[in-house]
């Protein structure tokens, strides 16, 4: 059973019926008493994921459309985020008359498991002891984020996605959608992404990790209990972190070795250089938002992701003779998920007899730039949602201005 309850927006609620719904859909929370039973070997209850909703459910229900956020992101993908004051993360693509379109389709963006804005997480409240969950929380994966996303849509009476869309971790998710319920999915549009964790990237969330879990305000993981917040092992990480969504060029480009409001050196550890004051600020504004013990667990999912080995050591095994269609792609100066990443998903989808397209886009932004003006992407994604919709028997989109 389930319940919902609406939180944080005066818009309406959201529409699964057909009815006309032109405004944003309000944030939502789903809450559910049946266990959801995970990878770690337990089952945990009760479980309640946010989400949102834009644009209308058709009659049939076949465009639905399932969008997966990234490491820290959330379900605000193309309406204001309450906590930051700022728009969407994805409303590049994600709106009226974009390549996701919400005149043609039903968006559904919902928060992962394991994170703080609002789905359950290590910072929720434990019902066995009344008190957050901390390092109790059990230790969860890709799949298990899936599930969860799953049982929602369960819940909406959506039985078939036209599309799921992500990029990183988003991309992982889409990913893991197609592999565990091919027959739930259309088509799969992972961006940015690899099948499993490469040795570096789980190298670099250790020292995040490590960051965080060396502040002394962290507590064994139990600083919420204490009244204390480990700001400065979390801020860190997120620099680290940040470092590796940029590419060398874009940092260039945009800080060069300019000075922070000076024009010589100070001599000291201040920050002089404008890409110091850049990482600051980042990681400064990161821990007002971001719960720390989430960026330990969503990191840890990230790292045991590994498609293959969750199929006898194929990877083609993970899409054997999968009905749904493919887009990958990936970006030239991603060092984080390089384009040989993108080149082996593509071609355990061919061994596996998907229907699948490629493309590599030329690009100096680096990892982020699947979340930033980039005309190809938005070209490719409308393209291949187009080609798709047709295939699927949606209507096919009209010119705004002649609706």
């Amino acid at each position: 059973m389930a319940d919902i309850e609406q939180v944080n927006s005066p818009n309406t609620a959201p529409d699964v019926r057909g009815r006309e719904a032109d405004e944003p859909r309000a944030s939502r929370i789903a809450r559910f008493d049946t266990p959801l039973k995970l990878d770690a070997g337990v089952e945990l209850a009760p479980v309640q994921i946010a989400y949102n909703t834009y644009g209308t459910l058709n009659a049939d229900r076949s465009n639905a459309v399932l969008i997966c956020h990234a490491l820290t992101g959330d379900h605000h993908a193309a309406s204001d985020n309450p906590v930051t004051g700022k728009g969407g993360w994805w409303e590049t693509l994600i709106g009226p008359g974009k390549p996701i379109d919400t005149d043609r389709y039903f968006i559904i963006s919902s928060n992962v498991l394991g994170s703080c804005m609002g789905t359950t997480g290590p910072a929720s409240t434990n019902p066995a002891t009344g008190q957050p969950w901390g390092l109790s929380f059990p230790v969860i994966t890709i799949r298990d984020m899936v599930r969860a996303q799953a049982m929602l849509l369960d819940h909406l009476g959506i039985d078939t996605l036209f599309a799921v869309v992500g990029g990183s971790m988003g991309g992982m998710q889409v990913l893991q959608w197609a592999s565990s319920y091919p027959e739930r999915v259309f088509a799969a549009l992972p961006i940015a992404c690899a099948t499993r964790h490469s040795a570096q990237n789980i190298a670099f969330h250790e020292v995040g990790r490590q960051a965080i879990m060396a502040d002394p305000d962290w507590r064994g993981g139990r600083y919420l209990l204490d009244g204390t917040n480990p700001r400065r092992g979390l801020a860190v990480a997120r620099m680290g972190a940040h470092i590796t969504y940029l590419s060398d060029a874009a940092l260039h480009r945009k800080f060069g070795r300019k000075y922070q409001d000076r024009a010589t050196p100070t001599f000291s550890f201040d920050a002089d250089f404008q890409v110091e004051s850049y990482l600051r600020h980042q990681g400064s504004s990161f821990v007002e938002r971001f719960d720390a013990n989430s960026y330990l667990y969503l990191t840890r999912a990230m790292d045991y992701f590994d498609l293959a080995a969750d199929c006898g050591g194929v990877l083609a095994n993970a899409f054997k003779d999968t009905p749904t269609r493919f887009c990958v792609i990936s970006f030239t100066s991603d060092w984080l998920f390089p384009t040989p990443d993108s080149r082996a998903t593509v071609h355990a989808l061919n061994a596996g007899g998907a229907r699948v397209s490629f493309a590599e886009i030329v690009t100096d932004k680096g990892h982020d730039a699947f979340l930033l003006d980039e005309p190809e992407l938005f070209a490719i994604v409308r393209g291949f949602l187009d080609g798709a919709g047709k295939a699927r028997g949606l209507n096919a989109a009209q010119p705004r201005e002649a609706r």
